[in-house]
């Protein structure tokens, strides 16, 4: 999850709101990629999660990384709680989940560079203390109470909050893990598009992706069962919001929507104020009960934007948030899909062309059918398989039109990237169709197998 935002001064007048969204535009040639991943650690002989102090510990993960590799640390409360260096930066989640949030980057090929490296880094310190890491897209076997809560101020007062808002926000916070890519847009009309297709068609990811077909020790039902965990935790900040498709919707439709989404938090000197289930317009206003008398900072306005969790967002670029966590290949694979379908006009018009006669319902009920049945999943006479086959040959397309090259110029563009999906096309397969076979199969219903074979 992000961390506190800084900079900007007071707001003053509402146009601003809508301004700080807008001034992420971007020139195409300044257009980068920004691909985040999480994972769960585990103690590799006990296979239990890792706690966040000891000698086998999320700190201590953190710590061998800051002091072999250069990583700058950050602190909230006396305590490390993630790292910083060269633009990018590893943090936690709230269930102790290590996430990457790289650099923006110009290409696929530097993105799962720094992907490589990291996980490389990652692997030899925790190696020397028993420590192993493994990409699902939510925890197998351990239940709630096996998750140690992190010590942040954001994941105590959310954690509270999730509990009087759905069933299922404390299994996101421990439980689930992503991987994500982060893009640009050029105006607000190209946001809209771009918007529009990876809200529609994020179901397409959530089925390509799809990784999470077990829980707390038994198959659950569903291919993406993070998926499923978002459907159920707090209607007012998730989903696919109706009106991106609206006629008139830009920056300022966004404004609104994160108006009427109640608050968390306000950051102030180095600590979480509860402001749960406030409002930001009345911190507009001077008047939230949390800060009395105090108007917010464009920072504020920052922080409150990442506390909307919908299947794609925007803050001064767009998030694609539809994956669940995985293998070291399928890392590199989701930023080359989505940069594919959105980075290339002709591609981008034609992602749209094969969502746009669709109404809000199908919408809904693809993302349903995607979270149970991967790319079996069909709804009204669309099937999932065939519509991952021609987004897959678009964002092909697409990379190919891009023509960046990669490792010296040897590697004429990033299209090599897009070859795990291709394969679970051609199969029919997703990583969790994989993992089902192998458990009803050779592993004879033994889920602990998981982590020798799925582990970095």
């Amino acid at each position: 999850m992000s961390i506190p935002q800084s900079g900007g001064g007071q707001i003053t007048d509402h146009s601003q709101l809508a301004e700080y969204l807008a001034s992420g535009c971007k020139p195409k040639d300044q257009w980068r990629i920004g691909t985040e991943h999480e994972k769960f650690g585990y103690c590799e002989d006990t296979l239990k999660p890792l706690p966040y102090e000891g000698e086998r510990s999320i700190h201590a993960v953190l710590s061998g990384l800051r002091d072999r590799f250069g990583w700058t640390p950050v602190e909230e409360g006396g305590h490390l709680i993630g790292l910083e260096k060269d633009g990018a930066n590893v943090s936690l989640e709230p269930g102790g989940q290590l996430e990457l949030s790289g650099a923006p980057l110009e290409s696929i090929h530097q993105t799962c560079d720094e992907v490589n490296v990291h996980l490389a880094e990652v692997r030899s310190v925790a190696d020397e203390i028993g420590v192993k890491f493994i990409g699902l897209g939510a925890a197998p076997i351990w239940r709630h109470e096996d998750m140690p809560l992190m010590p942040k101020g954001r994941y105590k007062l959310m954690d509270a909050y999730m509990g009087k808002v759905g069933t299922m926000g404390r299994v996101m916070m421990r439980r689930t893990t992503t991987v994500q890519v982060n893009l640009d847009f050029a105006s607000e009309a190209d946001m809209v598009q771009k918007l529009r297709v990876a809200m529609a068609l994020q179901s397409v990811a959530t089925a390509l992706f799809a990784n999470s077909p077990f829980f707390e020790g038994r198959p659950n039902g569903h291919k993406s069962w993070r998926s499923r965990v978002w459907r159920d935790l707090d209607a007012d900040r998730t989903g696919i919001p109706a009106f991106v498709f609206e006629d008139g919707f830009g920056f300022e439709r966004w404004v609104q929507y994160a108006l009427d989404t109640p608050m968390y938090f306000v950051y102030r000197d180095g600590k979480y104020v509860d402001a749960l289930g406030m409002s930001f317009r009345d911190f507009l206003k001077g008047e939230l009960p949390a800060l009395p008398g105090e108007k917010p900072t464009l920072s504020d306005w920052a922080d409150h934007l990442t506390t909307l969790f919908p299947e794609a967002r925007i803050k001064k670029y767009m998030e694609m948030r539809g994956a669940d966590g995985g293998t070291w290949r399928r890392l590199c694979a989701l930023p080359a899909f989505w940069v594919g379908l959105l980075y290339d006009q002709s591609s981008l018009d034609a992602a749209w062309d094969l969502a746009k006669g669709w109404d809000h319902e199908t919408r809904l009920a693809l993302r349903v059918a995607a979270s149970e049945d991967g790319l079996q999943a069909e709804v009204n006479g669309i099937r999932m398989h065939d519509l991952a086959r021609e987004l897959v040959d678009i964002s092909h397309a697409g990379l190919a039109a891009r023509a960046m090259p990669g490792a010296g110029g040897l590697v004429p563009d990033e299209t090599h990237f897009l070859n795990a999906l291709k394969e679970s096309i051609e199969s029919g397969k997703t990583p969790a169709d994989e993992l089902l076979d192998d458990y009803n199969g050779r592993w004879g219903g033994d889920l602990t197998r998981i982590y020798a074979e799925r582990s970095y």
